[in-house]
């Protein structure tokens, strides 16, 4: 079985991409061929400085290894390392039908908040698509936030199978973590790099404590019991340790417990439970020939793995 999945190098890895996604490549690692991207050509559409989206893919880099991915087990790589993805992509969006980027969840609620309606923003799915069709990905592990752009994958691989048979790209199947809920950010809407209200796995430990202590509550007083489902109240179910947070919720339902006490605790788990990957971040960061050659390494077998997909794709279409 082939695993493909990815993230974005935009910025800091958050408890949200750990939640939704990136807890699922650790252990899916061990199933199957397991080939995880940093998406730095998604991140352009956002991140416009040379030097800084360089230094975002180091960092993505070493936090999924902090954070467990094994070179010897997964092929971690840099998106752009493999060029055929572009080549694809330019094919699969010649018979992409607008409609279906209209109505692209993420561009819709971007462009909601301000962003600029760009082409890159727009085509955004097609390019997603490429990266797990290029590889013949099986199974494509995702956030609840991401299904869409797998649904579309399918879609237009099987447009694509139809234009140009015998069909040559594989449909996969997608796996969300039934787990994980879509994470609340401190200001109580979901957990983005792009709102700004995440907490950063890696960030320094004054500015993870700052963000834990201005997650958003109420004014309900401290004897009273607490509104379940908020912000503070998920961020703790998330990351409590297995069998930890039955009595918090126990807790926040009776009252006689204040939103700081709840906020500590937080901090606490939050710690306990990515401290030893936050030291291996730290020998990371010093150690950038390390990285590189994990993701040199990783890009090759990836092209390996895309070879005579994109092979077969380019007879299809007559190329």
């Amino acid at each position: 079985m082939r695993i493909v999945s990815g993230l974005q190098s935009s910025g800091g890895l958050h408890l949200g991409n750990w939640v939704g996604a990136v807890r699922q490549f650790v252990r899916l690692q061990d199933s199957g061929e397991a080939l995880y991207f940093i998406a730095d050509l998604h991140a352009l559409t956002t991140v416009r400085d040379g030097a800084r989206a360089r230094t975002l893919s180091f960092e993505t880099a070493a936090s999924l290894l902090a954070l467990g991915i094994d070179p010897a087990r997964a092929a971690l790589f840099r998106q752009s390392d493999v060029p055929e993805v572009l080549e694809l992509y330019w094919i699969l969006g010649t018979l992409v039908p607008l409609a279906h980027l209209e109505r692209a969840h993420a561009y819709k609620d971007k462009v909601a908040r301000g962003l600029a309606a760009d082409f890159g923003l727009f085509a955004y799915p097609v390019l997603m698509a490429a990266d797990i069709l290029l590889y013949g990905a099986d199974l494509v592990p995702v956030g609840r936030d991401q299904i869409q752009h797998v649904e579309f994958a399918r879609d237009w691989a099987t447009r694509f199978n139809i234009a140009w048979p015998p069909g040559v790209l594989k449909l996969p199947e997608l796996r969300v973590d039934r787990e994980a809920a879509v994470l609340p950010g401190i200001d109580g809407l979901k957990m983005s790099r792009s709102y700004g209200n995440s907490i950063e796995l890696f960030a320094e430990e004054s500015e993870v404590r700052r963000r834990i202590q201005s997650v958003k509550t109420d004014s309900t007083p401290l004897e009273a019991p607490k509104p379940v489902g908020s912000a503070l109240y998920e961020l703790l179910r998330a990351i409590a340790p297995p069998g930890e947070f039955a009595s918090i919720d126990e807790s926040w339902r009776e009252g006689g417990t204040g939103y700081g006490a709840y906020k500590e605790q937080l901090a606490a788990f939050f710690f306990a439970a990515f401290g030893e990957a936050r030291r291996r971040y730290a020998a990371l960061i010093d150690d950038p020939a390390a990285v590189e050659r994990a993701l040199l390494s990783g890009a090759q077998r990836a092209r390996d793995a895309a070879a005579p997909i994109i092979a077969a794709v380019r007879r299809a279409v007559g190329l």
